[in-house]
């Protein structure tokens, strides 16, 4: 994993001695990405043997820490996956939070995040580091490596092994446990699991919640996803996204607030549709959930620019173009009292 060593502020000159001290907090927030493909080996970059930098020669999982602009700690990691490898995951799950310890024993928090990715570690452009490898789980004792990633890594190996797997809860740094340097936040649960593929193993399905909102002329929402988009880019589709250790129905009502400043009362909201699909070949199997709202409060704002640069109206008969498949699917299957759209699978 990598890490920066977390910034301290210095207390105020007025504060007198006997005051009690603030706690130190990190300034600084850390990001890594636990890789893995569909035969379930892990993608490990080799770190360059320099004197004074974190891991120096050891497999590690690629990331690092926030920077100014960066909104998120998704959107660090994102960011350093993009300069070190021109790499981009389209989904990453929050799976741990880990408490690492630097070269001078600060205690640093790293928020790891899992994602599925298939391609050949080849055909990357490597900005830093000796290389990019995948790795079977039993390969991994013999190779140099700090052991909170060696255990990390097998934790999420048993989950997979075992048919399932869950991300973290919401946990901050500021409430994670700094008596230990591997202490791992998680609390998995089970996904629906698809038939054995050609591994011959249970494959974790992705869950999306989407938003069916329709206004009294009978027009649908629809936001158009920004360029840079990591999935769909140029492309209109419904508000969604995905949960954050929560039920359907409040990421539902979350995302319409973060998303679009909408406020919907949980229950104002009733199941519409699902998709179940692969995407394209390669790629995890999903569960799509829409679900609708039958009041709301607010109008469309754009609040997150970088995904979606505009919202509009649109009747069913005339959607625009272009329009996401599946999203496609799920209006017709509504307009047509349907529940349930299969796509992809043939």
């Amino acid at each position: 994993m990598n890490a920066q060593t977390p910034q301290t502020d210095s207390p105020p000159p007025h504060q007198l001695p006997d005051q009690p001290q603030p706690q130190p907090q990190p300034q600084r927030a850390n990001a890594s990405a636990l890789i893995y493909n569909e035969s379930g080996a892990y993608l490990l970059h080799l770190r360059d043997d320099i004197p004074g930098i974190w891991e120096p020669g050891s497999w590690s999982l690629l990331g690092g820490g926030s920077e100014p602009g960066d909104r998120s700690l998704e959107e660090t990691l994102r960011r350093e996956l993009r300069e070190e490898a021109g790499l981009d995951i389209p989904d990453l799950v929050p799976f741990a939070v880990e408490q690492a310890r630097s070269g001078d024993g600060t205690l640093v928090p790293i928020q790891i995040f899992a994602g599925q990715w298939s391609g050949d570690p080849a055909d990357l452009e490597l900005t830093e580091g000796v290389m990019l490898h995948w790795f079977r789980p039993e390969v991994m004792p013999r190779l140099r490596m700090a052991p909170s990633t060696r255990d990390l890594l097998r934790r999420h190996a048993e989950l997979l092994d075992a048919g399932h797997y869950g991300p973290a809860p919401s946990t901050s740094f500021a409430n994670a446990d700094p008596t230990t340097t591997t202490a791992a936040v998680r609390l998995p649960h089970p996904h629906t699991l698809s038939a054995p593929g050609t591994s011959g193993r249970p494959v974790p399905h992705i869950i999306g919640v989407h938003l069916y909102l329709e206004n009294a002329h009978g027009e649908i929402l629809l936001g158009l996803r920004h360029p840079d988009s990591a999935y769909a880019g140029k492309t209109w589709h419904f508000l969604a996204g995905h949960c954050e250790q929560e039920s359907a129905v409040a990421c539902l009502v979350r995302e319409a607030r973060e998303e679009a400043g909408l406020l919907i009362d949980p229950g104002d909201v009733e199941f519409a549709h699902a998709v179940h699909l692969v995407d394209t070949p390669g790629t995890p199997p999903r569960m799509q959930l829409v679900f609708r709202a039958r009041h709301w409060t607010g109008t469309p704002e754009i609040l997150e620019p970088d995904r979606c640069v505009s919202w509009g109206w649109w009747r069913p008969e005339a959607l625009p173009e272009p329009l996401v498949p599946y999203a496609r699917a799920a209006i017709d299957g509504i307009q047509a009292g349907r529940l349930y759209t299969e796509w992809g699978w043939t």
